[in-house]
């Protein structure tokens, strides 16, 4: 048995691969516009929901500490960076270079790296620690030791809550 194609049958075999693929490709695009990553609204809240009265701007939090050793207060600062989602652990800017490394108390807590960039409210305990320079030795090594290696200060904050705040 011979077939033989006829112009009807192969227009309709066009038109009907035309909508499949036009169904295909409306649905890939519903699809992209459902997963598309929202940006972060004002007023997001991970972990606890901090005080924001008494917040105060980050780059005072050197001054504000003195001589104390640990403090709990609620600080206003611009996100720096993002070191690890999980865990909450990211950089608040706290002016001369100096950024302020934090992270959550509850280690469930997963912080978006869209949060670069934003001005958040936390609220935590801040604690100074002391980092020795980079080039001091262990003891019992040869090397000879420089008399001007200086000890970092450097404060870290355990978060309790965060709110986006711009």
């Amino acid at each position: 048995m011979i077939m033989i194609k006829t112009k009807r049958k192969t227009c309709c075999y066009s038109i009907m691969t035309r909508l499949r693929f036009l169904i295909v490709l409306i649905s890939m695009f519903f699809t992209a516009e459902a997963f598309a990553q929202q940006p972060l609204p004002h007023g997001m809240i991970f972990g606890t929901k901090p005080d924001t009265a008494g917040a105060m701007d980050a780059s005072r939090l050197r001054g504000y500490m003195d001589k104390k050793k640990r403090i709990t207060t609620a600080i206003k600062g611009k996100v720096l960076k993002v070191n690890a989602e999980k865990g909450g652990w990211f950089e608040i800017d706290a002016g001369k270079n100096q950024p302020v490394a934090a992270h959550f108390k509850d280690f469930n807590v997963v912080l978006p790296a869209e949060i670069k960039g934003r001005t958040v409210i936390v609220n935590g305990v801040a604690v100074r620690s002391f980092l020795a320079d980079d080039n001091q030795h262990f003891a019992g090594d040869t090397v000879s030791y420089k008399a001007d290696a200086k000890l970092r200060r450097r404060i870290s904050f355990e978060v309790k809550g965060l709110m986006v705040y711009q």
